[in-house]
């Protein structure tokens, strides 16, 4: 039997070769590290993950974890007395995954070089072609046929539209926008030339007005503007790009040779190419962004960005600054970008609140009108001259009852003029007559109808008064009908209103109750009323509030209205007539409509400028507005004394 000593001796010398078969373990492990990753290299990534110290170190554990942090690249691995085996084993897999990447990428290496010795051959052939393909024409026959069909194309042309005959030529000729166009000369036509947002209903030559500013801008002396500036011009709804900004023809963009491919010469040598946009197409001059309220948001953040640094910056992970083969116009666009300093005008059909606050902020704002009768009737008479043709004098008249669009109106006088030329066979020289008929078919054929429906005449009715309102840059006619009934059961009377007609309709409504009660000393509770917004228009703001006080006036008091005035303003409990926007558009669709007067609130006076203020009588409490649509003054002093027996 052996002493109980001898299995402790025997434990002991165990751990003993245990711990030395694990050092000697770990120093193999260092080793294969080393030559992995190279001695210079393997002491380079221990000191940066504070690991150099502990190699050297007699501590087991400390040496385990510096080999650790070296192998994971991690260095907030501390130093644990964790189980030595299984981080050794851990080790381990990670060292047999980095020899099997190492020995697949030498066999990839080795892959490489067999295809490049098999290849070798190709490409001095490839280059041969090349050097000899250099020194002739990339034309072939079939190609310099199609040259020839172009050319000989382009040698052949029509005569002009007629919208380019009629167009005008001249600022003068621009009607009805005297002191818009006036305004947008002014800010382009300076030394320090301003941003422009041109706000304004369809139709009106906002575009037209633009480019003519521009051409006499460039006649200043002091004018920043060369005669090589150019007027670039875009559509904002047909502008698309690409958020990946693989194209962007706004801004530019960059062909990588792998996506878009740039020039072969370039793609052969993985060379990105940036591609310019129209903001640098337009540098030094204008350029001019239809229906700008369209632009995508993101392009228009991006717009001001060129807007505020004057040039455009471009980026592609495929650029190498080191790469000699870059020929410098890229290395020049990619280190200071493309210049791209212009004046922006961008034109809208949209309210102003519509566009970005951010474009309007860094812009003058111009607004043009929207085109009255005479304007209208003046852009057909010079549209006549133009054409040399001569027209029957109710011509004008007539198609300014049909549209309030300069564009349309010019339409609407080549449509006649064509059927005129067709119908009489005369050659284009010749003194041609336009007469109605010819006008009358091409409305038919446009399937217009008068722009106006609504009924003014000087015959008195009673519970109808025609409300205005706007939408946009366009004023329009509200017909609204009032009828009252007596209630069957005095004091609950209901009352009616179509559903379309919204809920500020419903509020005014609710507002001219107390106000009627006031003046009259009637309740509306004692009748069923019904009040109808004719065609189910939509009234989106209080300026419909006097109308419909009036209307429910004359329908319960049975007291005819005039049918030749408007009226608009919102009316408070108390009977003051309260301010409204719109109003200059208001009057415009009044005047269209062939109305002798508009009533306008007080307040609004200095909305309207010399002409409009013709047509305008300024009101401030419902008394003044019933002065003006009574038909008789009996009738006023009947509710005055009413009013003053109720108090």
């Amino acid at each position: 039997m052996k002493p109980f000593w001898h299995n402790t001796i025997q434990k002991k010398t165990e751990n003993a070769r245990r711990i030395e078969n694990r050092r000697r373990m770990i120093e193999l492990l260092y080793k294969k590290f080393e030559e992995i990753y190279g001695a210079e290299r393997f002491l380079v990534k221990a000191k940066q993950l504070n690991a150099l110290n502990m190699i050297n170190s007699d501590n087991i554990y400390q040496k385990l974890t510096a080999l650790e942090r070296i192998v994971s690249g991690k260095e907030d691995i501390e130093i644990s007395r964790g189980s030595i085996d299984e981080r050794i084993e851990a080790i381990k897999e990670r060292l047999l995954d980095i020899l099997a990447e190492y020995n697949l990428e030498n066999e990839l290496k080795e892959e490489i070089a067999i295809r490049m010795e098999q290849r070798q051959q190709e490409y001095i052939r490839e280059i041969k072609r090349e050097i000899l393909s250099a020194k002739k024409s990339p034309d072939t026959p079939e190609t310099l046929r199609k040259l020839a069909r172009l050319e000989k194309m382009q040698a052949r042309s029509l005569t002009k539209t007629g919208l380019d005959i009629v167009k005008p030529g001249k600022l003068n000729e621009l009607i009805g926008q005297d002191n818009a166009v006036r305004s947008l000369v002014s800010k382009i036509a300076s030394p320090y030339p301003q941003h422009i947002i041109i706000y304004g209903p369809p139709g009106v030559g906002k575009t037209t007005a633009a480019r003519l500013a521009f051409e006499e801008a460039r006649k200043r002396a002091d004018t920043p503007f060369c005669q090589d500036s150019k007027f670039v011009e875009v559509d904002g709804t047909t502008l698309r790009w690409d958020p990946r900004e693989s194209t962007n023809p706004l801004l530019g963009s960059v062909h990588d040779p792998i996506y878009q491919g740039a020039k072969r010469s370039l793609a052969e040598e993985g060379i990105p190419e940036p591609k310019t946009g129209l903001v640098t197409e337009a540098h030094g001059g204008i350029l001019f962004i239809d229906e700008i309220g369209e632009l995508d948001p993101v392009l228009q953040n991006k717009l001001l960005k060129v807007m505020e640094d004057k040039r455009v910056t471009f980026e592609s992970s495929y650029y190498d600054e080191n790469n000699e083969n870059i020929p410098l116009y890229i290395k020049k666009l990619f280190k200071e970008g493309a210049p791209a300093d212009f004046i922006l005008i961008g034109a809208t059909t949209r309210s102003p609140e519509a566009i970005n606050p951010a474009f309007r902020s860094r812009c003058a704002e111009v607004f043009f009108n929207p085109l009255s009768r005479k304007d209208i009737q003046k852009i057909v008479l010079n549209a006549v001259r133009k054409l040399n043709v001569e027209i029957d004098k109710e011509l004008p008249a007539i198609i300014s009852n049909y549209t309030i669009e300069g564009r349309t109106a010019i339409n609407l006088i080549l449509d006649a003029y064509s059927f005129a030329l067709y119908e009489k066979e005369t050659s284009v020289g010749t003194r041609l007559f336009i007469e109605k008929k010819y006008l009358y078919e091409a409305l038919q054929n446009r399937r217009m109808t008068p722009y106006n429906k609504v009924d003014v005449s000087e015959r008195a009715m009673v519970g109808r008064v025609l409300g205005l309102g706007v939408k946009g840059f366009l004023g329009s006619i509200i017909e609204i009908e009032a009828l009252a009934f007596p209630a069957v059961q005095k004091g609950k009377g209901q009352i009616f209103l179509n559903e379309t007609a919204g809920s500020m309709a419903r509020d005014s409504l609710f507002n001219a109750g107390a106000v009627v009660r006031r003046l009259t000393g009637k309740n509306l509770n004692d009748y069923d009323l019904h009040v109808n917004i004719v065609g189910g228009g939509n009234v989106d703001g209080p300026s419909a509030g006097i109308a419909i006080l009036l209307a429910v006036i004359s329908a319960i008091e049975e007291i005819p209205l005039k049918q030749d005035i408007a009226i608009t303003g919102e009316v408070s409990i108390h009977g003051r007539v309260k301010p409204v926007g719109g109003v200059r558009e208001k009057v415009h669709a009044a005047e269209q409509a062939g109305i002798r007067k508009v009533l306008i609130p007080a307040a609004n006076e200095n909305d309207l400028n010399s002409e409009l203020k013709e047509k305008a009588v300024f009101i401030s409490t419902v008394d003044e507005a019933l002065k003006m649509v009574l038909v008789t003054e009996r009738k006023m002093s009947m509710y005055i004394k009413k009013r003053e027996k109720t108090g």
